[in-house]
């Protein structure tokens, strides 16, 4: 998971998409903007089909699949061609399932006892969720192999900032993605919100 992570850096997409034409048309303005991995989120119907969709029309992007609560959503999943889950939290039984099916997994946490079961479990790249700048610090101390992707509060404004503390391998972000930009079909604008993300990494990106 981690070499994904590192992959993903500065930002993997969360995305919600309602209509899954619209699926390679948004991935492939992701990809223009220089974001090479993308999280499909399980909150629609249209979920698995834009995964398979994707993955069919740009192999050369890594498409996993968000919000996994159950392990019964696995075969699905795996049908569809995910490439990595991510969940909200953290569970023994996904732990195992994932595992099993060799599914790299992201699982969420917030506190230092939440680190410490997906340590126990042999997890050390986890989502903070939700974000937070004083608890990446806090945790930082205890847990300084840990690698984190921050998700849930985050935007231009303050990307930068997570992304200079040495546990974050990159962060989750589903501004770049706006549901009236995705409605409108404005793919370009899509793209244009991708390559600011890369160049505030960067430290390029002045406005």
């Amino acid at each position: 998971m981690r070499s994904l992570l590192q992959q993903a850096s500065p930002v993997l997409p969360v995305v919600v998409i309602e209509d899954s034409a619209h699926a390679v048309p948004l991935a492939s303005a992701l990809c223009e903007g220089g974001l090479t991995v993308i999280e499909i989120t399980l909150r629609t119907d249209a979920a698995l089909e834009a995964i398979r969709q994707i993955r069919q029309a740009l192999p050369q992007l890594q498409v996993g699949v968000g919000t996994l609560t159950h392990a019964r959503q696995l075969p699905a999943i795996l049908d569809a061609g995910a490439c990595f889950a991510v969940s909200p939290g953290f569970s023994s039984e996904l732990a195992a399932a994932t595992r099993a099916a060799g599914l790299p997994w992201l699982p969420g946490v917030q506190t230092p006892s939440e680190v410490m079961q997906a340590l126990n479990a042999g997890f050390d790249c986890l989502k903070l969720f939700p974000a937070s700048l004083t608890q990446l610090d806090t945790l930082a101390g205890p847990f300084p192999t840990v690698g984190f992707c921050p998700t849930g509060g985050i935007n231009d404004s303050n990307l930068q900032q997570y992304l200079q503390r040495p546990t974050v391998l990159c962060c989750g972000g589903s501004w770049l993605v706006p549901p009236a930009l995705q409605a409108a079909q404005d793919w370009n604008a899509i793209c244009i919100l991708a390559s600011r993300a890369v160049e505030l990494a960067r430290g390029e990106h002045r406005c």
